[in-house]
């Protein structure tokens, strides 16, 4: 049985003062929920990280990052190390978010090393696959995301596997005025344990939790969570309201 896992993205948003609010505000609505009945993990900017953390100290809820560089340390100026996230009380961390993809344009080979960087530092990873409005339109997401996946996935063995999460997240459905239904999210998910089953086995496959990440919000969250394959939600705008947040939790538990 996958537990379902709900993370909330916040990306680029929150201070000092409300990143803390809000990291208060999740472990207190989610409380009896998150980790008995659902894992629950807030990914604020890196800036707040260590407030956070402190935030949901002795609750269930756990905190991740948005990003990570591959080099352990060096000449990188501006890059955080898994170390550095793992040092500062980080748990998971995106790899390959469609903004990093297409609006810092990041390839996929850079995310993969991301990736593999990541779990060698003691982190696990929630690998973010999807496609484009086009690229929807032209047939080819089953192309596309099979790319992701094989690029970001690239020499793991089936036991490492076993600690990355992968989240869909339909670019499409993302501010264009289009939305995925429950039915493209299944499918797609599908898709993705299919992959996983013809590459790494059906165990393995039956094993990994594959996350929805397109516009979730409290009102369709339940909808969603309804479908086989889709076993947790990665949560953007709605992430940064503490009662909606919990609404999506709840629906997830």
């Amino acid at each position: 049985m996958r537990k379902p896992f709900v993370a909330g993205n916040w990306k680029e948003n929150t201070d000092s003062r409300s990143s803390v609010e809000l990291a208060k505000a999740v472990v207190a609505g989610s409380k009896g929920l998150a980790r008995e009945k659902v894992h629950v993990a807030v990914l604020p900017p890196f800036v707040y990280l260590s407030s956070v953390v402190q935030a949901v100290s002795s609750s269930g809820v756990a905190v991740g990052a948005q990003d990570v560089y591959f080099e352990p340390k060096g000449a990188f100026t501006g890059e955080i190390s898994p170390g550095m996230l793992k040092d500062v009380g980080c748990t998971y961390v995106l790899c390959g978010h469609s903004e990093r993809r297409h609006v810092l344009g990041e390839s996929d080979e850079l995310v993969g090393k991301k990736l593999t960087a990541a779990l060698g530092g003691g982190l696990l990873p929630i690998l973010c696959v999807g496609e484009l409005l086009e690229e929807r339109d032209r047939g080819q997401m089953e192309a596309v995301v099979a790319r992701h996946l094989k690029t970001g996935l690239a020499g793991l063995s089936a036991e490492k596997m076993s600690a990355v999460t992968i989240a869909y997240e339909p670019v499409w459905a993302i501010g264009t005025g289009r939305t995925a239904t429950p039915q493209q999210a299944q499918d797609v998910h599908a898709f993705i344990r299919n992959w996983l089953t013809d590459v790494y086995g059906a165990e393995v496959a039956g094993q990994a939790r594959i996350l929805y990440g397109g516009s979730v919000k409290g009102d369709n969250a339940r909808e969603l969570m309804a479908q086989e394959d889709v076993d947790g939600l990665l949560v953007g705008g709605a992430s940064l309201k503490a009662d909606e947040f919990v609404r999506i939790i709840q629906a997830a538990a």
